[in-house]
Formats: structure tokens, sequence, C-alpha cells
């Protein structure tokens, strides 16, 4: 019985101690979780994804939801329609390279409830909606002009004769998420970003990703479309949202 006790110890502390060890390193108290960017909290931006030590949570598998059945033909030639009929985007943006998308993020609009689907959804798409104006703008107005070069970033530094302005459904922006982008999805980011406005299936690649990495995890975890505007453009709402 104390052999039996002794080795149920031995593997318990096998499978804790790496989390209590990065828990300290983010000197969080016991009920914590460390995010991803080695800060301590309880909700599922610290707990959910990525996190690294501490009380961390798996997240619920995904559930039944059929995105095509809602994001149907006519749901997106709906949102184009309204774009004008010399709009680069039309021809450009389709249902098929979406949906080619979507089978590599099989949480995308399939967490929580049916509501909750239908709501991660519409929050999507009303996000490239705005950005895009109806699918319509494929590269940000006057883009060319602007470098959105972040020279502190060491991680993915800026090629000079590139520009990183928006692109794209999610209008892709700066070196670090074109380099970043490029690394999940398999592309240069840093040396080609044109790529996100010339290959469609690229293009709502990065859209996809940005808002897996980015927006997902806060929305399924109860926070209101508020806080999607945060992570997406933190200028529009006061505060600083731990994804930004």
């Amino acid at each position: 019985m104390k052999t039996t006790l002794l080795f149920a110890g031995v593997f318990l502390a096998a499978i804790l101690l790496p989390e209590l060890v990065a828990s300290q390193k983010c000197n969080c108290r016991p009920h914590q979780c460390c995010s991803k960017y080695g800060f301590c909290g309880t909700t599922q931006a610290y707990c959910g994804k990525d996190c690294r030590g501490g009380a961390c949570s798996l997240p619920a598998p995904p559930n039944n939801v059929y995105v095509p059945g809602i994001v149907t033909n006519a749901f997106f030639n709906g949102i184009v329609a309204k774009s004008a009929r010399n709009c680069p985007g039309r021809r450009f943006y389709t249902r098929d390279a979406f949906l080619t998308v979507i089978k590599n993020y099989p949480r995308f609009g399939r967490s929580g409830s049916i509501m909750d689907s239908k709501r991660e959804i519409a929050a999507f798409f009303a996000h490239v909606t705005y950005l895009t104006k109806h699918f319509c703008y494929i590269e940000e107005i006057n883009g060319r002009s602007k470098s959105y070069c972040d020279t502190v970033d060491s991680q993915y530094p800026c090629n000079p004769k590139k520009r990183y302005y928006g692109r794209g459904p999610m209008q892709l922006a700066w070196n670090y998420n074109y380099g970043a982008a490029g690394k999940s999805l398999g592309f240069d980011g840093i040396n080609n970003p044109e790529i996100v406005a010339t290959n469609r299936v690229v293009s709502f690649k990065t859209a996809l990703w940005f808002w897996m990495e980015n927006v997902h995890w806060d929305f399924a975890s109860g926070k209101g479309f508020g806080a999607t505007i945060q992570a997406i453009n933190g200028n529009e709402c006061k505060g600083r949202n731990l994804w930004c």
C-alpha cells in the first residue's frame, strides 16, 4: 500500500511539477494561470489556449454546428452584393476559399452553444464587412504610402523594400503580424507580404489565423462584441486587451 502511494505521489509530482515551475516563473498565486505572455490571471485569456502553467483549463470540445450551413451562398453573396460592381474584392473573396480555410480551424464558430456559434460567426463577418467595405477592398486604401514597420520588433525585422499595410479580409498589418502569420501558415510574410493580396486562400488563412489567435478565446469566454473590437483595433476601445 505504501509503495502504491509512493508511486502515485511520484507520478502526481511529475505531472504537476512543470506547471508549478511555470507558475512560479510568472509568480502567480496557486489558483491563477500563467498566460503565454507571462502574466497572471483567472480568465480564459490566461487559462485557455497557450496557458503556460498554473490552473490551466482545457477548452470544451467543438460542438456540432455546421458552419457552411450558416455561411451559405446567400449569406456570403449578400455581403458582396452591397459593394460596388467595380470593386476588386468581388472577384477575389469567395465562399469556397473561406470554407477551404475553416477546415484547418475546427473551433471557429463551434464553441459553446448554437447561439454562441452564430454570434461568433456574425462577429467575424461584421468585422470583415467593416474592414473591407463589403468585400470591396483587398488592400488598405493608400496603404503603399505606409510601411507599418515596428523597428523595435527583433523577431520579425522588416524588409526595407516591403510594406506591411493592411491586406486581406482582416486587413492584416504590421511586420510582426505578417511574420507570425507566415510562420504559422507556411509563407514568408516578411519578404512576401503581397501574397495576402494575391492568393485568396492565403488571404482568408491570415484572417482566420488572426481571429483564432487574438479574438476567439475572448469571445468564447463570454465577453461581448466590444472585446472583439478591442482585440482587433485597440484604439477604438479604452484600455488594452491581453491579446493585442
